[in-house]
């Protein structure tokens, strides 16, 4: 897809479902990327084109969220036969499949979620990097000494943080999180297994496509007292990806590695000032054409697929999206 056609669409970007959107007794939540729809024992979860950073949302990119709804069902497919997700097949949809022809829409069982955030690292980069130079802990690793940015780390290690219902969320360790009681013991054990697992089967996967899977993080739910992973999963949202060719030189020089990931766009902020806290700078529409044709090039890197949008105009895809639900719930 060419810079132009992507300018072309900025305006048509589509932040997100209205109040309006959803008929009288379904519930909308906003969530800082995803807006989801309460269906009784579903939910709809409807990817917007926020772009988010440091838990602020700061923009809009267009047709983001549907890329990361399709690279999710992409992974979901993929390892279905690790542990369970929380998609509904068609058979379950109720009338309301004609969602996923959107794209960016998909419908979900409703779990209990786990109030942590499943962090796995197989690098030494990012905040833990920083953590680690600065001399400061890292919660959940137990990192040797001498150790170098972006180093390939032994084995992945699980650095979980709390889910917090505003502000940043926290670093902790999986000790915590079982003695304040904010997890079962049992269910800790089963989530960080199921986490490596997948891991390593996205490593493998990244592997194939000459790239590395450096870190990512996985949210867990309960249905029926069984783990499912839910959210989304190996998206360039919740994961950083690497090329593989010259990580090995740029690794001997100290130099950034090639990313396939929104990384950039936080480095971008960072150069101007804004790491979290205080007014964010302006997003001008250069950084968001660059910002959506390189969540296209992680689409393609990542499923071997050229990145074709399911509809053309994301606004209108999002008002069909809405149109589905209020008409498929009027009909329940």
């Amino acid at each position: 897809m060419t810079a132009e056609r992507v300018r072309g669409a900025l305006g048509g970007a589509f932040s997100g479902l209205a109040d309006g959107d959803v008929p009288p007794g379904a519930a909308l939540y906003r969530g800082k990327v995803r807006d989801v729809v309460s269906l009784g024992n579903a939910v709809a979860l409807v990817a917007s084109d926020r772009i988010s950073a440091f838990d602020r949302v700061l923009s809009t990119v267009p047709w983001k969220g549907e890329i990361l709804s399709r690279v999710s069902g992409w992974w979901f497919e993929r390892t279905a036969d690790i542990v369970p997700n929380h998609l509904l097949d068609a058979r379950q949809t109720g009338g309301l499949d004609a969602l996923a022809r959107s794209g960016r829409c998909v419908l979900a069982r409703r779990c209990d979620m786990l109030p942590v955030e499943v962090v796995v690292r197989g690098y030494l980069t990012g905040s833990a990097w920083r953590d680690y130079a600065a001399g400061r802990p890292v919660p959940g690793a137990d990192f040797p000494a001498g150790l170098r940015r972006n180093q390939r780390l032994p084995r992945p290690v699980i650095t979980p943080s709390t889910k917090e219902a505003s502000g940043h969320d926290r670093p902790c360790s999986g000790d915590e999180l079982v003695s304040s009681g904010a997890v079962d013991a049992d269910v800790w054990a089963e989530a960080e297994r199921l986490a490596l697992a997948l891991f390593a089967r996205g490593q493998e996967l990244a592997s194939s496509r000459g790239l590395i899977l450096v870190d990512t993080k996985y949210e867990f739910g309960l249905t029926d007292g069984r783990l499912v992973v839910a959210d989304e999963i190996h998206t360039p949202d919740s994961s950083r990806y690497w090329y593989a060719d010259g990580y090995a030189e740029r690794y001997r020089a100290d130099s950034n590695q090639r990313e396939l990931d929104k990384e950039t766009f936080r480095r971008w902020l960072v150069e101007r000032g804004f790491s979290g806290d205080g007014a964010p700078p302006a997003i001008d529409d250069d950084v968001r054409v660059e910002t959506a044709l390189r969540y296209m090039d992680a689409f393609e890197a990542i499923t071997g697929q050229v990145f074709e949008p399911v509809c053309p105009d994301a606004q209108s895809a999002g008002v069909a999206v809405a149109y589905v639900l209020k008409e498929g719930l009027a009909g329940r």
